[in-house]
């Protein structure tokens, strides 16, 4: 049987990783003209982390990944005021937790991928046809691809979604803030964030900063802004919207990039009735984007690609596959949800009181037992993966 997926990311990768171990023959599109740069620090664990295991990727995905101890909150003159202890987050989580840059992420599931899986950049659908036994999907080129099932993983604005489920405003549910990420290269602020994750301890807008590896910052923001559309320039809203915050902020707004060399976006969920119509299902941001304010996007995205490919591979057909991967995904992807509704004001404060009380919450944290507490709230209720794990080994990876 043959899968296309539409969407090289995290989750799509993901997929096809685990749809070639079971025999299907996987082509991937994505509309992108390669691999993306841009991208945020992500903290990886939960349900995605046993997947990655189970896939034999989790040492490579150690070397890449960075140590952080604390993330910092600090003032106008990058004076520590508070911070999240993540060394009792790990423990709080059994100590598999890693912090990676998203785009590192990718690599690893990228040049992971088995050499029979087709990948393609440049490309994607413009049209989406149910047959009897599958779909016809027509490319932005005019060509026609035929195949037994078609997956969106293309992320929060799918294209796939779009074309067989209906546009964005039935789907998207905005959250109120737009966020950026960018990288730069400026050695004065690297030396001020080496080894260090350090984010404004302000209201209504912060910027967060780190540094590389390689020596450069990476930047990310998160700022309260009203419906509409996107900024035509990102690059001068992110100015505009982060101007006058102190420290060595204004530096990395200098460096702040071209538009279309940044990444910036709404902070959006996506809720669906149904992920799957036919032979077209819904995986990852495409299907259930939880937002940056909930956390384990990217571990959630890999985790349900693996439980849907499972659940294919031990399907009597794949309809039935399609459908036992919601009934069993769709309540874990829900909770995350609301657990980033509920987070919204903790993650960004709209009032100097609200800010306050944050700061009293995080130093609480350092007493016995509190942190624990803390840092359960923030990674919310367990999703195991135990017997699509059994099913991965029984297989090998």
């Amino acid at each position: 049987m043959k899968a296309v997926i539409c969407g090289a990311g995290i989750a799509g990768l993901a997929l096809a990783h685990r749809m070639d171990a079971l025999g299907w023959d996987v082509v991937v599109w994505e509309k992108a003209p390669g691999p993306r740069t841009q991208g945020y620090m992500v903290d990886f664990f939960g349900p995605g982390y046993d997947a990655v295991e189970a896939m034999g990727l989790l040492p490579r995905l150690k070397q890449l990944a960075y140590r952080i101890d604390e993330a910092s909150f600090v003032d106008e003159r990058g004076h520590r005021r508070t911070g999240l202890d993540y060394v009792q987050f790990s423990r709080a989580v059994g100590g598999r937790l890693m912090s990676i840059m998203r785009p590192d992420l990718e690599k690893v599931l990228r040049e992971a991928l088995p050499p029979a899986v087709d990948l393609r950049f440049g490309t994607g659908p413009k049209a989406v046809q149910e047959t009897p036994d599958g779909v016809r999907v027509t490319l932005a080129d005019g060509t026609v691809e035929r195949a037994d099932l078609l997956v969106g993983a293309d992320g929060v604005h799918s294209t796939v979604r779009r074309l067989v489920f209906g546009g964005e405003a039935d789907f998207l549910k905005y959250r109120g803030f737009h966020t950026t990420a960018y990288v730069f290269d400026d050695p004065e602020v690297f030396e001020q964030v080496r080894d260090r994750l350090c984010l404004t301890d302000t209201v209504d807008r912060q910027m967060g900063l780190y540094g590389l590896r390689d020596g450069r910052v990476a930047a990310f923001g998160v700022h309260r802004a009203g419906p509409g559309k996107l900024p035509r320039d990102a690059r001068e809203e992110v100015r505009r919207a982060y101007g006058g915050l102190g420290w060595v902020v204004p530096r990395a707004l200098e460096k702040c990039p071209p538009s279309e060399e940044m990444y910036y976006d709404q902070v959006a969920q996506v809720v669906t009735d149904r992920w799957s119509r036919g032979r077209t299902v819904l995986v990852g941001d495409a299907g259930y984007a939880v937002s940056l304010l909930a956390g384990q996007g990217a571990s959630l995205g890999i985790a349900g690609a693996y439980v849907l490919a499972e659940e294919l591979g031990r399907a009597s057909s794949i309809e039935a596959g399609l459908a036992a991967y919601e009934e069993r995904w769709r309540p874990v992807a829900e909770e995350k949800q609301e657990a980033g509704r509920a987070a919204a004001e903790w993650f960004l404060p709209a009032s100097a009181v609200r800010l306050h009380v944050r700061r009293t919450a995080m130093r609480l944290s350092g007493l016995p037992g509190v942190g624990r507490i803390v840092a359960r709230s923030l990674s919310g209720k367990p999703a195991v993966l135990a017997r699509e794990v059994e099913a991965a080994e029984k297989l090998g990876t």
